[in-house]
């Protein structure tokens, strides 16, 4: 069987790497792919987002599942386009059609499905540039700091808004409702502040039944200590200490279900991965988010814990038969990863800074995911993105896997490398 991947971050290497493991695999495609090597995969050059030339490359090459990484190609209906044509009606598809990705597309519809579905989320209200002023008095009346603002759109992670001043706050609205996230700020949600600790559940869904992957923790902020601005993720964890049996009971209870049941009532055609945000208040969990594909960079902790071929799971969504599937097994150890950026991500960067390193044995515990590097056509490799390399390692606690990660990024290097130390510090003695 072959296999097309779309998207080309670290994400999309760790599909590929679990995906080469299944015999029933001979060939993966990654594209646009990076500077990872790895065995059964190539990269193409074709654009996730260019739909003719998708279904053109499919047909072409005869492949039979297409996973699709990121959140755009789905929002924008890239699995309607493939299912509308009759060539293609026997490929297998892991990612929701649009309607079903506007749990990820829109933060006012999954905020609404939430409330439809009786699923614990925070209060919210959602404000347009013609509300704008009743949005103000919402934030002065109904609301207490720190705020918490959304652009409605996918504005690439970039689009929440936390402040403590009631000024900040509505001065912030006005300007996201004026444009500062474009096309995505056009509707802003604001909602009620929760306190508490994150983490993320996976659920693979044919629409009907699921699958529940490990749980991660991952750290969004640029510095140490959670400080500094949003990043696309600077590292993860799995398992979550917090996540015992007892509160997946209740997340499976109050959350997982009426998500899927919600799906089937409203008749959205959900076949792929929901990754849901949550926020444990006290061991009660709420929802602060869905997204419609796997977290970035959460996926390269929580497939090293997957020990089934997850091949045969996702051959199941089409037909609707996941539950004539075995259970998800998981690996006992943890998994951290430690994300090494280039200098000045989130902001402005610099390119094409030659990696050192690589070539190295950097331990069975290690594995490494290229999330934004380049063959730079001489046999090396040059970071090409914000987010350069994920250090995936194992262990048998937190500790001795954070060791392993971090020795193995002392072996690698290029101008401005930066990495946060902190990984992992708040779930010790959890």
């Amino acid at each position: 069987m072959k296999t097309l991947i779309l998207g080309g971050g670290g994400r999309e290497q760790a599909l590929a790497w679990k995906v080469a493991q299944s015999p029933m695999v001979e060939e993966v495609f990654l594209a646009p792919g990076n500077g990872g090597a790895q065995e059964k995969c190539h990269n193409v050059s074709l654009d996730g987002e260019d739909f003719p030339s998708v279904a053109r490359f499919v047909k072409e090459e005869q492949v039979e599942l297409v996973i699709v990484g990121p959140e755009a190609p789905l929002v924008a209906g890239l699995v309607d386009y493939l299912q509308s044509d009759p060539e293609l009606s026997s490929l297998h598809i892991v990612g929701p059609t649009k309607s079903g990705a506007r749990l990820e597309g829109s933060k006012d519809f999954a905020k609404g499905f939430m409330q439809r579905h009786g699923i614990p989320t925070a209060k919210y209200a959602t404000f347009t540039p013609a509300t704008l002023e009743e949005g103000k008095r919402y934030l002065a009346e109904e609301v207490e700091p720190p705020f918490v603002l959304k652009a409605d759109g996918l504005a690439a992670g970039k689009g929440v808004v936390i402040v403590e001043s009631l000024t900040e706050a509505q001065e912030e609205l006005e300007a996201m409702l004026g444009g500062k996230f474009g096309a995505a700020g056009n509707s802003v949600v604001v909602e009620e502040h929760l306190s508490g600790i994150e983490c993320s559940v996976f659920v693979l869904t044919d629409g009907e039944h699921y699958q529940i992957l490990p749980t991660a923790k991952d750290y969004k902020r640029i510095g140490e200590g959670d400080q500094g601005l949003n990043t696309g993720g600077m590292g993860a964890v799995s398992p979550v200490p917090f996540a015992d049996e007892t509160f997946m009971a209740k997340v499976e209870e109050r959350i997982i279900r009426p998500t899927i049941d919600g799906l089937r009532k409203e008749e959205i055609d959900y076949k792929g991965f929901i990754f849901i945000g949550l926020m444990s208040c006290d061991g009660e969990p709420y929802v602060i988010e869905y997204n419609c594909r796997m977290g970035d960079p959460e996926t390269e902790v929580v497939l090293p814990r997957v020990e089934s071929d997850l091949v045969l799971s996702f051959l199941a969504l089409r037909d609707k038969v996941l539950h004539e599937v075995a259970p998800i097994e998981e690996v006992p150890e943890t998994v951290v990863t430690v994300v090494a950026v280039s200098g000045g991500y989130p902001g402005s960067y610099e390119k094409g800074k030659i990696i050192t390193g690589l070539e190295k044995d950097l331990g069975d515990e290690v594995l490494l995911f290229h999330a934004g590097t380049k063959s730079d056509g001489a046999g090396g490799v040059v970071t090409s993105g914000g987010r350069v390399l994920a250090v995936s390692a194992r262990g048998e606690s937190i500790e001795n896997a954070l060791r392993h990660a971090y020795d193995a990024l002392a072996q690698v290097d290029y101008d401005g490398i930066y990495y946060r130390k902190d990984i992992g510090q708040d779930l010790l003695g959890l």
